[in-house]
């Protein structure tokens, strides 16, 4: 009985650390003049490109080619409430089920805790689209990433080719209080 009773107790503990989110960073925080209006939870690819190093020809690299999720109400991926992808113009969007967009403007990055994950950002809110939940967006984090990270290297034989990497972040956005 104790056994059983200390293996609930080590497996609830065990669960716990996995429920917990990890601290923002200084840097990519939204002060408190600022109003969580929507979280949402993403879970899609960062596409790469295979090019050649800009810096040294005679190498390879994954350069980003662009972001494609979807956005769920919760963590469990069920709700679906908008998608992430770039605009024509380049820019980081999101685009509610109500149809309105934001795109955003990277202020700020921290690395994650998870080394092969994609950095945590704090982003503007700039050209609002359509009528809806993202309108009145001052403000976009993307935090607690998991996965999206280009491999570190790269070859000739890749040239040209895309890779999507599997990634899941929380987007939040903010409006003026």
């Amino acid at each position: 009985m104790s056994r059983t009773i200390l293996s609930l107790l080590l497996m609830i503990c065990t669960l716990g650390g996995f429920a917990q989110t990890q601290e923002v960073p200084a840097n990519i925080k939204v002060t408190d003049d600022y109003k969580l209006i929507m979280h949402a939870y993403a879970k899609g690819v960062q596409v790469y490109i295979c090019t050649q190093d800009p810096k040294d020809t005679s190498r390879y690299v994954w350069t980003f080619s662009e972001p494609r999720a979807n956005l769920y109400a919760a963590v469990n991926y069920r709700k679906l409430i908008g998608k992430h992808y770039l605009n024509p113009a380049k820019k980081p969007t999101w685009e509610s089920t109500d149809g309105s967009t934001i795109s955003g403007a990277k202020l700020q990055q921290a690395d994650s805790p998870d080394s092969t994950a994609i950095p945590w950002l704090l982003l503007k809110g700039i050209t609002p689209g359509g009528t809806g939940k993202f309108i009145p967006v001052v403000f976009i984090q993307r935090i607690n990433t998991q996965g999206g990270k280009a491999p570190a290297t790269a070859d000739g034989q890749h040239k040209g080719q895309l890779l999507e990497q599997p990634y899941t972040a929380e987007y939040l956005f903010y409006t003026k209080k």
